[in-house]
C-alpha cells in the first residue's frame, strides 16, 4: 500500500467550506438572498426514497404552498419510473386542530367537481343519500378537485378490487357493484342531487369556497367537539402538553 498526502488546491479548500481569514468577509447577507433561503414555498425539495410498490429508488418532490383562506400544507410527489406507480400525498401544517370539522357541500351544478379539496390521512368520506361511505384509512391524504376525489375512490373500491370487480368476485356483487358505479358516474354528471361530506376529527381538510372570504350558501362548515375514542385515534389523550419538564 502507497499512501501519499498532498496540499489541496483554494479550489477544493473552498469546497470543504475552508476559507483563509482574508477571504472571510463580513458583508451582510443581502434581504433578498436571504427571504429566498428561508421560504420554502419558492422552491421544490427533491430527496431519494424507494417505490412503494417495487422498491426500486426513485426521487420524491416536496413542495410548501399556500392555501388560500385556509392553511399552509405539503405536498408530497412520487414517481417512479421503473414500474410507473404514482404517489400524491399532502400532509397539512399547524397539527391538530383544537376542534373536529364536519363539511358539507349540496352539489347543484358540475362545476360543483371542479372545487379544490384537501383530504387530509384522517377525514372520512361520505355521499348520504347513496349510503356511501370511506373511512379515514382507506385513502391517503390528497390535495385534487371534488371530481379527481371521487374517481381517485371508485378507482379504489371498485375498477382496483378483485374481489369485486375482478374474474373472483361472486355475480350478484358484481352487478350491485356495476349498479353503484352507473350512480357515481350520474353523481359525477350532476343528474342526482346529493350531498358531500367531508368528516375530519384533525380539523385538516378543506373544500373551496367560491364566494371567498363570505360564508359559501351550499356549503355548511361544523366544529366539534371530539370524542374520547376519536382522540385517541389522534394519539392525543396521551399527550402531555403543560409540565412535561417534569420528565
Amino acid at each position: 500500500m502507497n499512501t501519499c498526502y498532498y496540499t489541496r488546491t483554494k479550489d477544493q479548500d473552498h469546497s470543504l467550506g475552508i476559507y483563509e481569514q482574508s477571504e472571510i468577509t463580513n458583508d451582510p447577507v443581502p434581504e433578498e438572498e436571504e427571504t429566498s433561503a428561508e421560504n420554502l414555498s419558492d422552491e421544490v425539495l427533491t430527496f431519494q426514497t424507494n417505490c412503494p410498490t417495487c422498491n426500486a429508488p426513485c426521487q420524491t418532490n416536496m413542495k410548501v404552498t399556500n392555501i388560500p383562506f385556509f392553511k399552509e400544507v405539503t405536498i408530497m410527489a412520487t414517481n417512479c419510473d421503473n414500474c410507473g406507480h404514482r404517489t400524491n400525498e399532502v400532509k397539512p401544517g399547524g397539527g391538530v386542530a383544537e376542534k373536529g370539522t364536519r363539511i358539507s357541500l349540496r352539489i347543484t351544478d358540475v362545476s360543483d367537481f371542479s372545487r379544490d379539496v384537501l383530504k387530509s390521512d384522517d377525514c372520512s368520506f361520505s355521499i348520504p343519500e347513496l349510503e356511501f361511505e370511506v373511512g379515514s384509512g382507506i385513502l391517503c391524504g390528497r390535495f385534487t378537485t371534488l371530481e379527481g376525489l371521487l374517481v381517485s375512490i371508485k378507482e379504489l373500491i371498485i375498477t382496483n378490487d378483485p374481489l369485486i370487480s375482478g374474474d373472483s368476485a361472486k355475480n350478484d356483487i358484481k352487478l350491485k357493484v356495476e349498479e353503484f358505479s352507473k350512480k357515481l358516474d350520474d353523481v359525477l354528471a350532476c343528474k342526482i342531487p346529493v350531498h358531500i361530506v367531508l368528516d375530519d376529527p384533525s380539523g385538516n381538510s378543506y373544500i373551496q369556497n367560491y364566494y371567498a372570504p363570505e360564508p359559501d350558501p351550499e356549503m355548511n362548515i361544523d366544529h366539534y367537539e371530539r370524542s374520547f375514542e376519536q382522540n385517541e385515534e389522534l394519539g392525543l389523550n396521551d399527550m402531555k402538553v403543560e409540565g412535561y419538564e417534569e420528565f
